[in-house]
């Protein structure tokens, strides 16, 4: 099965004219520019793994991190916290039969930008640590692009 495509080119996200599916899986990679006053994520590259069960487009994809990253809504062993990707959301922006794998995407993008949530994470320990110190929290971010994401 093939996916096409057809949205812009944004800086932060790259994205193929068309995707192959092998088993069912897609294989999606995220990058960041380099401009350190633009985010924490900034000059990285995050690996996504999307599972595309037989009944979507009714229920929503399985989505993992397959890069390390220090984030507050993923986990270190890749579990995502994403409103799109749940089948049942408490505030409405759960998944629906007219959401696309784009909508994924775009969604996926934004949590390195305006979803970035620190207020309702998935990995504690690093909204916590946010918290505590946002410019080591920088540092530890950067350290995991440094080793994980290039």
């Amino acid at each position: 099965m093939k996916l096409e495509l057809s949205i812009g080119d944004p800086k932060m996200l790259k994205m193929p004219e068309s995707w192959d599916f092998c088993q069912g899986l897609l294989h999606t990679e995220i990058g960041t520019s380099s401009e350190r006053d633009e985010g924490y994520y900034q000059g990285g590259k995050f690996q996504f793994e999307t599972e595309v069960p037989d009944a979507y487009n009714m229920v929503p994809p399985k989505v993992k991190c397959l890069t390390k990253i220090w984030h507050p809504n993923i986990t270190e062993t890749g579990e995502i916290c994403l409103s799109l990707l749940r089948e049942h959301s408490i505030d409405g922006t759960g998944w629906a039969p007219t959401r696309t794998l784009k909508d994924v995407v775009w969604g996926l993008n934004s949590l390195f930008t305006d979803l970035l949530n620190f207020d309702d994470p998935l990995n504690i320990e690093a909204a916590e640590h946010h918290l505590r110190d946002k410019e080591d929290f920088r540092d530890k971010v950067d350290e995991y692009i440094k080793r994980y994401a290039r």
